[in-house]
């Protein structure tokens, strides 16, 4: 399980966020909606460890993240807004370094199969640089595929793909979340998946904080 309380987060000298509270319990979704500037992906990146909360609590099976750091981020999968993937290598180079970096090799069979099933088929030597938008999405979708983490947070991960490749993630979602998966995500558009979800929608930026002395 996770849990969040009071979570906070700053920008500069405005408050984005504060007294944040969450829990995801395996099987669960939990969607984070909001304006422009609300604070989704800093959100995100706080849960994930990427970036500091400027106030609260993260908890990981009962115990502060703090406490449990390494295990929390064995079983965890972070995919950003960005497709985070290195043009001159090819769709297949890039999963398989994406899982060597993560400390989880990744044999070539397994890696074809997930760029295959994920509609790459034919592409999976190709460099990066000559695959579209949501071809190189599909790319970094693929790590979904071969991971084994139970907790995937995930940013806008339904950007750039068409209806078909929408249908396809929704089906690999639930099929995370069928095994006893946790999973967060931001997204704009409505999207419909099994287990139990809720959603957590944060508020307009606040303005300025006033100097104190």
């Amino acid at each position: 399980m996770l849990r969040a309380h009071g979570l906070a987060c700053d920008r500069g000298d405005r408050r984005l966020f504060s007294a944040v509270d969450l829990c995801v319990s395996p099987g669960e979704w939990l969607q984070v909606e909001g304006a422009n500037g609300a604070g989704k992906t800093s959100l995100l990146r706080i849960l994930a460890g990427l970036a500091p909360a400027a106030d609260g609590l993260i908890e990981w099976e009962g115990r502060p993240v703090a406490e449990v750091r390494d295990d929390y981020h064995a079983r965890l999968l972070y995919l950003g807004h960005a497709p985070a993937i290195k043009e001159d290598l090819s769709a297949l180079e890039n999963l398989q370094t994406a899982a060597a970096v993560a400390g989880r090799p990744l044999d070539e069979g397994t890696a074809m199969a997930a760029l295959r099933r994920i509609g790459l088929k034919g592409r999976e030597d190709l460099p990066a640089r000559v695959l579209s938008q949501g071809q190189k999405r599909r790319v970094a979708l693929a790590r979904l595929l071969c991971s084994q983490a139970r907790l995937w947070i995930l940013d806008e991960p339904f950007v750039a793909l068409d209806v078909a490749a929408v249908a396809q993630l929704c089906s690999i979602l639930d099929d995370h979340l069928s095994r006893g998966g946790m999973l967060i995500f931001t997204s704009h558009q409505a999207v419909q998946l099994a287990g139990t979800g809720a959603s957590l929608r944060l508020g307009t930026p606040a303005a300025p904080r006033e100097a104190t002395a």
